[in-house]
């Protein structure tokens, strides 16, 4: 079974290099860093905003609580937002991908 994982980041920089961390230590099989967002938040009390940069993470659904949980120690941001869930459905291609990252 597949995973996915979405996670902002404060720039593309830190995206990619997270993103190599995590492909280097086989936890995940591919990050995909999108344009610039623009966030709205309430945080601590608080109404901000800021400029962020999405990135959607595949990897296998037997190592996503891992990833997410390197995924927080490698975060430049103090408390992250990472969020990961396992997938419905999945092409066979797709499946046999991610699914050898977990052998």
């Amino acid at each position: 079974m597949t995973a996915l994982i979405y996670c902002p980041f404060p720039d593309a920089e830190s995206a990619e290099r997270v993103g190599a961390a995590m492909l280097d230590e086989g936890l995940i099989g591919c990050i995909n860093i999108g344009a610039p967002i623009r966030s709205l938040f309430a945080w601590q009390g608080e109404r901000g905003e800021s400029e962020e940069v999405p990135a959607l993470i595949k990897t296998d659904a037997a190592l996503l609580e891992r990833a997410v949980a390197r995924l927080e120690v490698l975060h430049p941001y103090e408390a992250p937002a990472v969020i990961g869930w396992k997938a419905d459905a999945a092409g066979s291609a797709t499946q046999a991908w991610l699914g050898a990252l977990n052998r």
